[in-house]
């Protein structure tokens, strides 16, 4: 089990089983180069958010496949939500709101969300 909270505590995450796949992704497109996510992926029902919706920005862009959740007070992007219904229901978790050795020694992947949509390595 791994809990996550952004800076103010507000916003909060528990991920209740190991991230899928046994990876971590730094994204490059134009919102994850910007908060500096790292995110683990999991199913949907494998992760407990603790939050009052009204502590949280939902910000929808693009082609609206995913909400990306940030503190009201703070700013912290402590996840996102998938919007797609095609989609297996799963989310990201941001690993850089858990305490640091949450990650350690994890793999890091590389993702290309800005252009080519694959991984770098």
């Amino acid at each position: 089990m791994i809990d996550g909270h952004c800076h103010c505590g507000r916003v909060g995450w528990t991920l209740h089983t190991e991230p899928e796949p046994d990876w971590l992704t730094r994204c490059n497109c134009s919102y994850c180069r910007r908060s500096g996510a790292l995110w683990a992926y999991a199913p949907a029902d494998a992760v407990t958010l603790n939050y009052e919706p009204e502590d949280t920005i939902r910000y929808i862009r693009g082609d609206a496949t995913l909400a990306f959740i940030a503190c009201a007070r703070c700013g912290g992007t402590t996840h996102w939500e998938s919007l797609d219904p095609a989609n297996r229901p799963r989310m990201a978790v941001n690993m850089l709101m858990a305490e640091p050795d949450a990650a350690e020694g994890r793999r890091i992947r590389l993702f290309d969300g800005a252009d080519t949509w694959e991984f770098l390595d």
